[in-house]
């Protein structure tokens, strides 16, 4: 099961970066998909892949290097780092939820690389 939810993850992130389309991430996911952000908001299916699509515009040369495609059981953990040419570069970190062979839900986490060292010590005050 678990190199199964690794596959899927896998053939929809390949889908949507070889075609650019964000219907080929549509049969990925189950109907009632929620993605979930840090902030607490969440996104529909429909808003998910809507917004995924906006995304690609601006996006368009980005790339992708998966650093770690991690499964257990219905939960895989993808990072992967995204830089766009002569622009920013980020890490991202995916948990998708595996249920009945779709993706159900997704957290996501995004740390644009510059701002890494002082996200270090994020629990000291600031100064004012």
């Amino acid at each position: 099961m678990t190199n199964d939810n690794k596959a899927i993850i896998q053939r929809a992130l390949t889908a949507l970066l070889e075609t650019r389309d964000v219907g080929t991430l549509a049969p990925f996911l189950s109907d009632d998909f929620i993605h979930r952000r840090p902030d607490s908001t969440s996104a529909t299916k429909t808003e998910w892949l809507a917004a995924v699509r906006a995304a690609l515009v601006p996006l368009a040369d980005m790339r992708v290097e998966v650093l770690q495609l991690l499964a257990d059981g219905d939960r895989v953990v993808l990072c992967t780092r995204r830089r766009l040419p002569d622009g920013p570069e980020v890490t991202v970190v995916e948990i998708w939820l595996i249920r009945d062979g779709l993706i159900a839900e997704g957290w996501e986490i995004i740390e644009p690389a510059a701002r890494a060292a002082a996200n270090l010590t994020w629990w000291e005050p600031t100064s004012s």
